[in-house]
């Protein structure tokens, strides 16, 4: 007890402090998420995600190089499709010559130790914003795992390293699995959203992709019949479970910072590796901050990521991720 015990002593200097640090960041701790786009010569800013591009396929090799110089390892891929391809069965998602299957063969002829992780939704695809197939009004679970199973097969099939489902419909990952098993890809990884909540923190992410649920009658508005509602901590570790029985090597929560206790509670529970994506939202929010000069950007970001990693994150998708690397080296 005091004053024989006094846990200043371990404070004294930044020494001291940094040998009994308790977490510990790398650049291994990142994954980077990238926004692709057709054309030619394309770094367009995104404009309610501030200094986060979308990149046309051009472009996109000077971007994974710069990603890889820094120790970044990992990108998840994400496509902004064309008005014109999209329907509401999402077929240009199996397009062999599509978009996502073009940009996954640039990043592994760029770099071709990079890990390729694919983001497998129907919602860039479909005319009505959801990552389902729509019939009367609502999303249609077990028509939209069929697709999506195609879809996870196609990106393996284009060079993908990990397909990373983020519809939340019901037994995707086993029928995932099984397809690509069938289709002797057993060696393609699955990195499922198990726990993603219907958040208030996509919009910036809705913007870059142009993938927000659309305003029709008798279409849901919003995701709440798939994505898992915030007011939930039980549910969560029951839907990483079932993920992990399916066949999902690594399960994610999403989003970050509001979550941490979803990602203790797996961490308690799981031997699985557990990815956290700090989102979209939690990005714009630091930067209107900072930009209104009343946060420290780079302390907050270190702050925020050190608080994903301590809640046992094993990895976090972020779009702080070049920056982070940058500060922590």
């Amino acid at each position: 007890m005091f004053p024989l015990i006094r846990n200043r002593r371990t404070r004294t200097n930044q020494a001291v402090r940094n040998l009994i640090q308790e977490t510990n960041l790398s650049p291994n701790d990142f994954q980077a998420p990238i926004f692709v786009v057709e054309g030619k010569n394309k770094k367009e800013e995104i404009a309610s995600m501030p200094g986060y591009f979308r990149y046309s396929l051009d472009q996109l090799p000077q971007e994974i190089k710069t990603l890889w110089s820094l120790g970044i390892q990992s990108v998840l891929l994400f496509v902004k499709v064309e008005e014109s391809l999209k329907d509401n069965a999402g077929k240009e998602a199996l397009n062999k010559n599509g978009l996502m299957q073009r940009a996954i063969k640039t990043v592994k002829d760029t770099v071709p130790e990079m890990l390729v992780m694919t983001d497998v939704a129907l919602d860039p695809y479909s005319i009505y914003g959801h990552d389902g197939i729509v019939e009367n009004g609502q999303i249609q679970n077990d028509a939209s795992v069929e697709f999506l199973a195609a879809m996870a097969l196609s990106h393996a099939q284009a060079g993908a390293d990990f397909v990373a489902p983020s519809d939340m419909m019901d037994g995707r990952i086993l029928v995932m699995r099984q397809r690509l098993e069938e289709a002797g890809y057993s060696h393609t990884g699955i990195m499922s959203y198990s726990a993603k909540y219907a958040s208030a923190f996509y919009g910036p992410f809705r913007d870059a992709l142009d993938s927000a649920p659309v305003d029709v009658q008798n279409i849901p508005k919003d995701k709440k019949t798939y994505q898992m509602n915030p007011a939930n901590r039980l549910e969560a570790i029951r839907e990483a479970q079932m993920d992990v029985e399916e066949g999902a090597d690594i399960v994610m929560v999403k989003p970050g910072l509001c979550y941490l206790d979803i990602v203790r509670d797996l961490r308690n529970e799981l031997t699985t590796p557990i990815s956290v994506y700090q989102v979209s939202g939690e990005y714009a929010m630091i930067k209107a901050a900072a930009e209104k000069g009343w946060l420290d950007e780079e302390a907050v970001i270190l702050e925020q990521i050190t608080a994903i990693k301590r809640a046992g994150a094993d990895f976090i998708a972020s779009y702080f991720a070049k920056q982070a690397v940058q500060l922590i080296q």
